[in-house]
């Protein structure tokens, strides 16, 4: 044992230990959650002189309600900002929504469809006004779903992506940006939706294996033939070319010829381009410029006519009998047509491959070549990758960061133009001779005759990239901008890495003057079914984390989450679970009512360790080793461990072991049964304060009872005082062996937990001896009385234990159901050792199934072991 006393901090009067006799999360979350807002726990100051510690909520959407990856994500952070506040920090988790333009502008949309309107009966302004209308009365639903859960966020800094500052810094950025030549404007082919009528960023691409045709058309006339072959058979209609590769000699006579179109009465040349595979297919492709991305980069190298042949909502606009017709209606049209006429050479059906679909409706996307606006992000994406490189940003768990490299090191200029009429409008003035204005925030845009605004949107993402300063209130130098940024840590799936992460990186570094968003990204999983599925509602299996919460109180729900998250990894998640995660919540209330009623108590200083009993001892030097390990766990994000830890040893150690073997000394009553009762008010004290980051409503409410103190919120988190005794380590793990052997055995003799058994215990020359009482209380063994007859007996842990079963269990019976197990099992054990014998089976049996064989034989030899021991113990019948 060391020196070190173990040192307990200042408390208030104890408070009248009285709870309620059951633990009601329905009665206590609610108001609880309130007081702490209204007593301002959660709000940041930034003229404290306290250390910041800041989060930025990855802002959910205007439309949407809390999901299970939303709970998941705001407990680790939630988890994350707790512990930092308790340790004296000025934390800041900064709350907001963001816009979500395609998503809101459906919402509104499907209103007004309801009415037999469209937005374009309304007007923009009219339909914008609208949607600004449903959000103050139905947007926003998650912030009070949020307060279920206990997050703990800056409430009086709730922001929204299209707020007034936030709009600010938007424009501020564009402006910069299209002043620094990184912003500009080009025709080129982007994804475009044709039900919600506007361009598709490639990350907003939803790829999925589609059934379709795979058709064979001959292109030309006599000895000019060839053939090429496509999925899309209607965009032939835009066919400027065909290209081959200029080694391959079938086609060298062909190259620079000019070809007959099928069905158009148009030639197209023949050209010889190194992007055209040889070996695959015919070797030879037909060029559709406007609707395909290669073929525009081959377009561009020959100088080919780029022929938009559909409209935006995927109809046929080229003139011919196929012009009205819906892109999927012409694709039959046209291949019978082909057919009609002997041009097609082989049709294969279902031919499956790789279709890109909207990520918000689910319509297949269409590649279009469109006059968008872009970002160039080549400067940008490699600043966010030196970012990493350099150290100034660490990427948590680090295996991630090859991705976040793969990623950013091969970015594309970035479409950020939609075709939308909610979300922030590009602020871009076009004149009538074709000039262009780029407007900052405090300048007057172009007010002349024949002068109009730009009429697109930007992209959600780039008013979410601000995020982590916008929100502080740049461009504006402000004091939360100089005190809390940069923020502390990302919070995030591995599913936002390109979507907001690189973003927010690329916007950071050049808005900031090299400054970076965060200093720790820390990527978290998926969360899944029990059977590690992706939840969809196709599948059936989406969970609404409320139900939850109603049934089994938001403490649950966030514990079972957080014993899930392992780094970078994704979380499966049962109900049965969180019942398991309510159980313990229940446990560690009725321990801890059971600890008041029986004295235990913070006042006062803890006694001296001379005073204390092993038991003491032992379960302070394990507290101090369960700080430590928690601060370890949670500066490497690893909640899964930390509770995992923290569950074990309030369980196990604490209300299992610690409180059962003190039950003796507070029985007795006396100076030991104080300290003892102190010891105990000393554990469930820093228990109570180390569980309260995950599970905050039951351990502010018994905290508070127990302490006295205001608030778990605002409560210090405890510092391993370097208190360690490995002597009463050893010598409580001792009286644990013997409690744990004699339990096992009286449970493979059928006998009840609370049954009581005469026994004669010898613990001479051991390090058991003081803990007699303890371990006939545990064990529930009476003295040994007249006509004690020991039946059984047990050596463990160097001490003797013997029982006398002659009044407790029906010998002859009990020997009978053994004799009978252990025949099963022998049997077994020779059936698994005659098939590992075999060689023809050895030779012919999968590997998984020999290993299961041999696991059958490893367990049939220890079940033959245990059952030959347990006949060896019992009395004669």
């Amino acid at each position: 044992m060391t020196d070190n006393t173990p040192q307990s901090p200042d408390h208030g009067p104890t408070r009248n230990p009285e709870l309620p006799t059951q633990y009601a999360p329905a009665d206590v979350e609610g108001p609880l959650y309130e007081r702490w807002v209204e007593r301002g726990y959660f709000e940041a100051d930034a003229k404290s002189e306290k250390p910041p510690y800041t989060i930025v909520i990855p802002p959910p959407n205007v439309t949407g309600s809390l999901h299970l990856g939303h709970a998941f994500e705001h407990t680790l952070i939630d988890a994350l900002t707790r512990r930092k506040r308790m340790q004296g920090y000025e934390t800041l988790w900064q709350p907001g929504m963001d816009h979500a333009g395609i998503a809101t502008q459906n919402v509104v949309e499907r209103e007004l469809a309801k009415e037999g309107k469209s937005r374009h009966d309304l007007g923009r302004e009219a339909f914008v006004e609208r949607v600004w209308q449903w959000k103050a009365e139905s947007g926003g639903q998650i912030a009070g779903q949020m307060r279920r859960l206990g997050d703990g966020v800056a409430w009086s800094r709730d922001r929204f992506t299209m707020d007034e500052g936030l709009s600010r810094a938007v424009q501020t950025v564009f402006k910069r940006m299209f002043d620094d030549g990184l912003i500009y404007q080009a025709e080129r082919i982007i994804n475009w939706c044709p039900r919600c009528l506007t361009a598709i960023s490639d990350i907003e691409v939803d790829y999925q294996d589609d059934d379709g045709e795979l058709v064979s058309i001959k292109y030309g006339e006599g000895d000019d033939t060839l053939v090429v072959a496509t999925t899309r058979a209607e965009t032939m209609l835009g066919d400027t070319a065909v290209a081959v590769h200029p080694d391959d000699e079938r086609y060298a006579h062909l190259v620079g010829k000019r070809i007959k179109l099928p069905l158009t009465g148009r030639t197209i040349p023949v050209v010889a381009d190194t992007h055209v595979d040889p070996e695959f297919g015919t070797g030879a492709v037909k060029v559709t410029p406007a609707h395909d991305p290669n073929d525009f980069a081959i377009g561009q190298r020959h100088g080919l006519e780029s022929l938009t042949v559909m409209d935006e909502r995927g109809v046929i606009t080229a003139h011919g009998p196929f012009q009205g017709l819906d892109r999927f209606e012409a694709r039959s049209a046209i291949v019978g047509a082909l057919r009609a006429d002997g041009r097609i050479v082989a049709e294969k059906r279902p031919y499956v491959h790789s279709v890109g679909h909207c990520s918000r409706c689910r319509t297949t996307l269409e590649p279009r070549l469109s006059l968008q606006w872009w970002v160039k992000v080549e400067t940008l994406a490699q600043a966010a990758g030196d970012a990493v490189r350099d150290g100034r940003v660490n990427i948590h768990p680090a295996d991630m960061s090859q991705r976040y490299f793969d990623w950013v090191d091969d970015l594309r200029d970035w479409c950020i133009s939609r075709q939308l009429w909610w979300g922030h409008r590009i602020p871009v003035w076009h004149g009538p001779n074709g000039e262009t204005v780029c407007v900052g925030p405090d300048e007057q845009p172009p007010t002349s005759e024949g002068w109009s605004q730009d009429p697109d949107v930007l992209d959600t993402w780039f008013s979410s990239g601000l995020w982590p300063f916008s929100t502080l209130g740049w461009p504006e130098q402000t004091k939360d901008l100089e005190k809390f940024y940069p923020t502390s840590v990302l919070v995030t799936g591995y599913d936002l890495m390109f979507f907001w992460v690189a973003r927010m990186m690329m916007f950071g570094l050049y808005a900031m003057d090299g400054q970076p968003p965060f200093r720790t990204i820390a990527f978290h999983g998926m969360v899944r079914d029990e059977f590690g599925k992706k939840m969809s509602k196709s599948s059936g299996n989406t969970v609404d984390p409320l139900l939850w919460m109603d049934a089994y109180g938001s403490d649950a729900v966030r514990f079972t989450l957080a014993k899930g998250a392992n780094p970078g990894t994704d979380v499966p998640i049962g109900e049965d679970w969180v019942q398991a995660s309510r159980n313990f919540a229940n446990k560690i209330w009725n321990a801890t009512r059971f600890a008041l009623m029986n004295g235990a108590t913070v006042e006062g200083e803890l006694p001296p360790v001379e005073q204390m009993s092993a038991a003491d001892r032992w379960i302070l030097s394990r507290l101090n080793k369960v700080v430590a390990e928690t601060d370890a766990y949670y500066e490497d994000y690893q909640f899964a461990k930390l509770a995992d830890s923290l569950y074990h040893f309030a369980w196990d150690e604490v209300f299992d072991w610690y409180v059962e073997l003190s039950k003796t000394t507070y029985f007795a009553g006396g100076e030991q049964a104080k300290v003892s009762a102190r010891v105990l008010g000393e554990v469930l004290d820093v228990l109570l304060r180390v569980l309260h980051p995950i599970v905050p409503f039951v351990t502010d409410t018994l905290w508070t009872t127990l302490t006295g103190g205001e608030s778990l919120v605002i409560a210090d988190w405890p510092k391993d005082s370097g208190f360690r005794d490995e002597a009463a380590e050893q010598e409580i793990g001792l009286v644990r062996q013997v409690v744990t052997e004699v339990r096992r055995f009286r449970s493979d003799q059928g006998l009840q937990p609370g049954q009581k058994v005469p026994a004669r215990l010898d613990l001479s020359g051991t390090a058991l001896a003081p803990h007699e009482a303890a371990i006939r209380q545990v064990l529930r063994l009476q003295p040994e009385g007249e006509g004690f007859s020991a039946t059984a007996t047990l050596p463990v842990a160097g001490a003797t234990v013997a029982l006398d079963l002659s009044g407790t269990i029906d010998v002859a019976a009990e020997r009978k159901r053994l004799a009978k197990d252990l025949a099963a099992a022998e049997k077994e054990g020779q059936q698994a050792h005659a098939k590992l014998g075999n060689e023809a089976f050895l030779a012919k049996a999968p590997d998984n199934v020999v290993d299961k064989i041999r696991g059958r034989l490893a367990k049939s030899e220890k079940d033959v072991e245990r059952l030959r021991a347990q006949l060896d113990n019992l009395p004669p019948a």
